[in-house]
């Protein structure tokens, strides 16, 4: 992807039209309640401390722990909408508490998302927690403490996933560019025990993406599939997933001139340059097209009678159908095989990872469009 929220999968029975007045990532917003926040923003008085602070507020439930948290971290917080110049790091940033389904990670590694910054733009005001927000919704961490309802983690495992369950339907205050987080045991898997977490961290959203997509659109072995913005976090994964997992007859995928090896590393039997080629006007047509890049119009061109199409941007008119893309930890420790035996793996843009003090410079970079796999935050701190 783009790490995107909202997804529209639809079958091509008769030419159907992109709405070209769509907002990118559009989400149907009626009906949804925001979630009621378990933190407050508060004015603190100590001159050495940042002048407002996020804080714990809600009780904390029975937990156990054996391992010494202290009660503030570092963190990268906002407190109002905008560009990267928003973004402050605050060395007193209460420690989260957890719920009683919940574990505490002692975050090691964090990857940036498209979401992040939109959602720092404001576009997801109506859904979104409540102001300041420790941005971040992907990590890998070691679990430090352990709600007294979880029963398949335990201090001392290596983790990693998604920290929001449904990304723009109210996401946590508490994300992953800080010291600490609180997750659902629900949203974590173990941590591949081949990749190291700065490895992991680059994961979850986008694997989760890249394999809900393809499901919903019916992917199964034997079908071809042309994957726009293949060298991107999303696309990336969804190349190696239609191949190694699916079973795909076929792959192509879209690139610019420096990245078309790259794509044919991750197993893309067609590489096609988009600025020489227009891919809509090939004479061969695909089971399904997987578009990361907004090119719904276009999209639609290349995909045979029957066949399906994945578009994460923008929308689609009926008889097109949009989900929510759901973090799971069960789809992770399904993959998780795939992982470790090499089949898929990640992919860390070679200018990162950025150290936690450069998350400014790692956002700048990211808003640029031009990250091959993923721009990951390691380590922390």
């Amino acid at each position: 992807m783009d790490a995107i929220l909202s997804t529209s999968a639809f079958p091509i029975r008769k030419p159907l039209l992109c709405n070209p007045h769509a907002a990118p990532f559009s989400l149907t917003l009626q009906g949804i309640k925001t979630q009621q926040s378990h933190f407050t923003r508060k004015r603190l008085f100590s001159p050495n401390q940042s002048p407002h602070r996020i804080c714990a507020s809600s009780q904390p439930s029975p937990s156990s722990s054996s391992t010494s948290v202290p009660p503030e971290m570092k963190a990268w917080t906002y407190s109002e909408y905008g560009g990267v110049e928003v973004l402050k790091l605050d060395s007193n940033v209460t420690v989260p508490e957890i719920k009683d389904d919940q574990v505490l990670v002692r975050v090691k590694a964090a990857a940036l998302n498209p979401i992040d910054f939109k959602r720092r733009f404001g576009k997801f005001k109506p859904t979104d927690s409540p102001l300041p927000t420790v941005p971040g919704y992907d990590v890998a961490g070691v679990v430090v403490k352990v709600g007294s309802r979880v029963k398949g983690l335990k201090e001392g495992d290596e983790v990693y996933g998604d920290v929001n369950e449904k990304a723009l339907d109210g996401p946590k205050q508490f994300g992953s560019l800080g010291e600490y987080t609180a997750v659902e045991e629900r949203l974590l898997a173990l941590k591949p025990k081949n990749l190291d977490f700065s490895q992991a961290a680059s994961l979850p959203l986008a694997i989760e993406t890249a394999y809900e997509g393809l499901e919903k659109a019916g992917f199964s072995k034997g079908k071809s599939i042309l994957v726009l913005g293949g060298a991107g976090g999303v696309g990336s994964l969804v190349i190696q997933l239609a191949k190694q997992v699916f079973g795909a007859s076929k792959v192509a995928a879209t690139s610019s001139t420096s990245k078309l090896e790259f794509l044919k590393s991750l197993g893309a039997d067609l590489a096609i340059d988009y600025t020489k080629e227009n891919f809509e006007d090939l004479p061969e047509k695909f089971d399904v097209v997987y578009d990361t890049v907004g090119q719904c119009e276009k999209a639609v061109k290349a995909v045979k009678e029957g066949g399906s199409a994945v578009v994460l941007t923008g929308a689609v008119a009926p008889p097109g159908f949009r989900f929510v893309v759901t973090s799971n930890g069960e789809s992770l420790k399904k993959l998780n095989p795939f992982l470790e035996s090499g089949q898929v793996k990640a992919l860390i843009d070679p200018k990162g990872p950025f150290p936690f003090d450069k998350v400014t410079e790692a956002f700048s970079y990211l808003e640029t469009n031009r990250a091959t796999g993923k721009v990951v935050i390691y380590p922390i701190p």
